[in-house]
């Protein structure tokens, strides 16, 4: 059951390089409102803008020349389905899922035997008109289909006269039908409440008046305002006003934070308490929710490897049951027989139940922060049998962490030395300033009164304390700026800088008092991490950095990696991830710099880590929405797990409706018990597919 086509109808009328006019007709019942099409358009990758004359039926699309071109995008466009709609199979009467056809047919069954016999005929054959008329349309688009075979089966039994054969297989159709789409839109549905929808309609400032506007009217530029238990509509920078907003939709984190005057909001993120004025810098589709919506739409159409497979398998077996069926009525001459194997097919089961598992599991994946960008995306992360892993925000925290204070001075201790230099680098935003301000708070250490602070770009900081300068920096600025003599202490720094840690030494009085020593802290789960990838059946894991490689090989020794390749630049990267493929091996590649970005996209399946660039958010295949690395082994595990449940509800398919084909075509089941256990059979497989558990 797959999603309908929105147009019957898409030609080229005129292009030049980036714009295209499409000539279109929309399929009969179809919502062709001008702007569900254009958003519908405007998602399509490389598309700038969209724009619908409905009168004229024209689509005027402008696009990036150099992503794409006229025939991809046509293609493209040609296949944009209706949201919210699916395309119904001739299983029974349609009306895009409702339960009329369902209520019809039931009320024909048990109307039937009490009408006179001369208008039994038509109303029998009015309650299946739909189902027939239906498979004839899909025997004329498709050929012969399973569709076809169901209405094969109720038509000979209207030949025969045996009405109520005829009404119970019309509503057991319906029935299964009706449950069967039931079941595939809830797994939609699912995917579509990961995020909080937004308002129809936004509060914004205009002409000095606070009005409200619909959400389509609202211009980069505008100021919009946001109060207590609303959702932020756009992504921008905060006017005035303050506010507790939660994050945890966009990025994962469950503690509000504050947001006031300068502070950067997303859209899709609550407040929680407090009103806000923001200036739009992203509305519309362009904002960060709607790029993740995108992705969830993108995800209900993507059809994997295995969905491909499944629906193959499927249509090469109708023309074996069409087969079977004339043979059981060759050889028995009893057409109960060949209506009863023309009700079982395997076509649904194998062509939904996939489906509705990947939709299933990548819900499960939204709940538990990770944001899997389509069922081919899920299924290449289950077959990754190489990780390979980033380091700098990925494997390590991206924050540096003091871990040794030593002092040159025995009237300093080492407390005293990193609650010295804190004094001065408090008003400091640099990482290593933020490192050394934490240090000093984990110990509760005092702090020492000091002069006005001196920043020094590229340097570090002076002032002065006690009369006497103090100054906070690289070596370059204490040896060459300050003139301040380290040579006596050379042994000390040089292993320090062997460790693979960063220095910040710190002059008092003309004299080196001491240094600090930092390091970016390794994640506490990292060990933990690799070794559940290692039992969910990573055959490697390997490190790329452009680290130093003393680091890079204390690291890889700590998480017990198989290799690591450090110093490297980013198309180096991209490059050894290359060639790793070439060598056979399923890349899983995790990362999270705007230079992993060509690495994420080269590998087998890329995972981006929930703070990384936006770049690499965008290029990557699975994207986490919590800060924790053991998502990705969660992400692992998840994917294998629904790839066993597929190949479960496979061999469970092909089993159960081998059997009910055995014991149709020998005539131990009528066409209507046929009817009942394949439809059962078929929702029991779906329910399968949608729970939570593999099986």
């Amino acid at each position: 059951m797959s999603g309908g086509s929105w147009f019957r109808s898409l030609t080229v009328a005129h292009r030049t390089r980036g714009r295209v006019r499409f000539r279109f007709a929309c399929m009969p019942g179809t919502p062709a409102t001008p702007l569900a099409i254009e958003r519908a358009a405007e998602n399509v990758p490389g598309v700038h803008e969209a724009r619908v004359n409905p009168r004229a039926q024209s689509l005027v699309v402008t696009f990036d020349a150099a992503a794409t071109d006229v025939d991809t995008l046509q293609r493209a466009v040609a296949a944009l389905t209706p949201p919210g709609t699916r395309a119904m199979p001739a299983k029974a009467a349609t009306d895009e899922g409702g339960a009329g056809p369902l209520v019809a047919s039931l009320a024909t069954l048990l109307g039937t035997p009490y009408l006179p016999a001369s208008v039994q005929l038509p109303v029998t054959l009015g309650a299946a008109a739909p189902l027939i008329k239906h498979a004839l349309d899909d025997y004329r688009d498709n050929g012969i289909s399973s569709h076809v075979l169901e209405a094969m089966a109720v038509s000979i039994s209207l030949a025969r006269g045996d009405f109520s054969a005829a009404n119970t297989t019309t509503f057991m159709l319906a029935l299964g039908e009706y449950l069967e789409d039931s079941i595939a839109r809830r797994s939609d549905d699912l995917l579509k409440h990961l995020l909080r929808p937004s308002s129809d309609e936004i509060w914004v400032v205009r002409d000095g008046q606070e009005v409200l506007v619909p959400a389509a009217e609202v211009s980069v530029g505008d100021t919009v305002v946001v109060g207590t238990g609303a959702v932020i509509p756009v992504d921008g920078t905060v006017l005035g006003g303050e506010g507790t907003v939660n994050e945890a939709a966009m990025t994962g984190e469950s503690v509000a934070a504050v947001k006031g005057r300068g502070d950067a909001v997303l859209s899709g993120t609550l407040i929680e308490e407090g009103r806000l004025q923001i200036y739009a810098e992203q509305v519309g589709a362009r904002t960060a929710a709607a790029r993740i919506a995108d992705y969830v739409e993108q995800s209900l159409t993507a059809k994997s490897e295995a969905q491909l497979g499944a629906a193959r398998l499927a249509d090469r077996l109708v023309p074996i049951v069409l087969g079977l069926a004339g043979s059981t009525y060759l050889l028995s001459r009893d057409w109960r027989r060949a209506a009863a194997v023309l009700q079982a097919d395997y076509s649904c089961a194998l062509k939904l139940a996939t489906p509705v598992a990947f939709k299933s599991a990548m819900y499960r994946a939204g709940r538990t922060g990770i944001l899997v960008k389509g069922a081919s995306a899920l299924e290449r992360l289950a077959e990754a049998d190489t990780f390979v892993f980033d380091k700098t925000g990925t494997l390590t925290a991206g924050r540096l962490a003091v871990t040794d204070s030593v002092t040159f001075d025995r009237s300093f201790s080492a407390d005293d030395l990193i609650c010295l230099a804190a004094s001065v680098e408090e008003h400091y935003f640099h990482p290593l300033a933020l490192a050394v301000v934490a240090a000093a708070k984990e110990i509760s250490g005092k702090h020492f009164d000091h002069q006005e602070v001196q920043f020094i770009v590229a340097h570090g900081v002076a002032s002065v304390i006690d009369g006497r300068r103090i100054v906070v920096g690289s070596r370059h600025f204490i040896e060459d700026d300050e003139k301040i003599d380290v040579s006596t202490h050379t042994e000390t720094i040089d292993r320090l800088y062997r460790e693979g840690k960063t220095l910040l030494y710190i002059g008092f009085g003309g004299k080196l008092l001491g240094v600090l020593a930092l390091k970016d802290e390794v994640r506490a789960n990292a060990a933990a991490t690799i070794t559940r990838l290692r039992q969910l059946g990573a055959r490697r894991i390997l490190m790329l950095t452009g680290d130093h490689h003393d680091r890079a090989a204390e690291l890889a020794a700590e998480l017990g990696l198989d290799a690591f390749h450090a110093e490297l630049l980013p198309e180096q990267k991209a490059h050894i991830v290359e060639e790793l493929g070439r060598q056979g091996a399923r890349i899983a590649f995790v990362g999270d710099g705007i230079n992993d970005a060509p690495a994420l996209a080269g590998a087998h399946v890329g995972v981006a880590m929930q703070k990384g660039a936006d770049i690499a958010r965008l290029t990557a295949d699975v994207a986490l929405l919590e800060d924790d690395i053991g998502c990705v082994a969660d992400a692992k595990a998840l994917a294998q797990a629904t790839m066993t449940r597929i190949r479960n509800n496979y061999r469970l398919t092909v089993g159960l409706n081998t059997a009910i084909l055995g014991a149709a075509a020998i005539g131990v089941l009528s066409p209507v018990t046929t009817a009942m256990l394949h439809n059962g059979s078929t929702i029991a497989i779906l329910l399968n597919a949608l729970r939570g558990r593999a099986g």
